[in-house]
């Protein structure tokens, strides 16, 4: 699944398209009637984490990669794409991916505080929230989109180890200077996350995401599913402290 760093290199390489007008447009299912698109202007690309917003005058299209999605810009594979946008210098392909039509203003729909990546994040705000849920863990507290808009299984795993934090930690047991050395780094690796994808050696750097060994202490990781998501973690028994 594509976290926020990807959407946003997704809203950076379709920023011609802004001003076109579409002059076509299909779904491959009945998720969205495409009729409302034709002779429409994109106004905007915006993005609240992992979800990717193009913006006409009068509604928005929000689309959501899930675990297998795909896009084309300017290009098109044999298999029909979930939503296809036609302009008359070019053409947007969106597959196996969520769509949903979004007419009320976005900052009604939308936390923009809440997005770790936005310039409105605010950290205060993601404190009082998390208070407010005494039994929360510290990996279900990164994979919450309203909490940490944009973090993914990916950015979870590399935090919590840099953090020196075991995933299964009460947050409501972590000194408060644990909770904000774990948000930092969350917004600080974020970015290094969309830089390093850019470059194309993300991978390249990851300390602890589907590694085997724990680099400080050379102790094999320990692979566990941990929080209300069952999502995989990874981590060292000696150096992430359980609080």
């Amino acid at each position: 699944m594509p976290e926020g760093p990807s959407i946003l290199i997704l809203k950076e390489k379709v920023q011609q398209f802004i001003g076109e007008k579409v002059i076509a447009a299909t779904c491959n299912n009945d998720t969205l009637d495409t009729e409302i698109l034709t002779d429409q202007t994109i106004t905007a690309f915006k993005s609240w984490g992992k979800h990717f917003l193009i913006c006409f005058p009068q509604f928005t299209i929000r689309i959501h990669m899930m675990m297998f999605g795909t896009y084309r810009i300017n290009s098109h594979t044999e298999k029909p794409p979930r939503l296809h946008l036609q302009f008359e210098d070019g053409e947007l392909n969106f597959y196996a991916c969520l769509l949903q039509l979004i007419e009320e203003p976005l900052d009604k729909v939308y936390d923009w505080s809440a997005d770790v990546m936005n310039p409105e994040w605010d950290t205060k705000k993601a404190i009082k929230k998390m208070k407010a849920l005494p039994n929360l863990l510290a990996c279900d507290a990164l994979m919450d989109q309203q909490l940490f808009s944009g973090v993914g299984n990916i950015i979870k795993n590399e935090v919590l180890f840099r953090s020196r934090i075991h995933p299964e930690s009460l947050i409501a047991a972590m000194p408060s200077k644990k909770v904000k050395e774990m948000i930092n780094e969350t917004i600080r690796y974020s970015f290094e996350f969309l830089q390093q994808k850019k470059k194309g050696t993300l991978k390249r750097h990851w300390q602890a995401y589907h590694k085997k060994e724990c680099p400080r202490n050379h102790v094999p990781f320990i692979r566990k599913d941990t929080g209300k998501s069952r999502r995989a973690s990874f981590y060292c028994e000696l150096c992430q402290v359980k609080y």
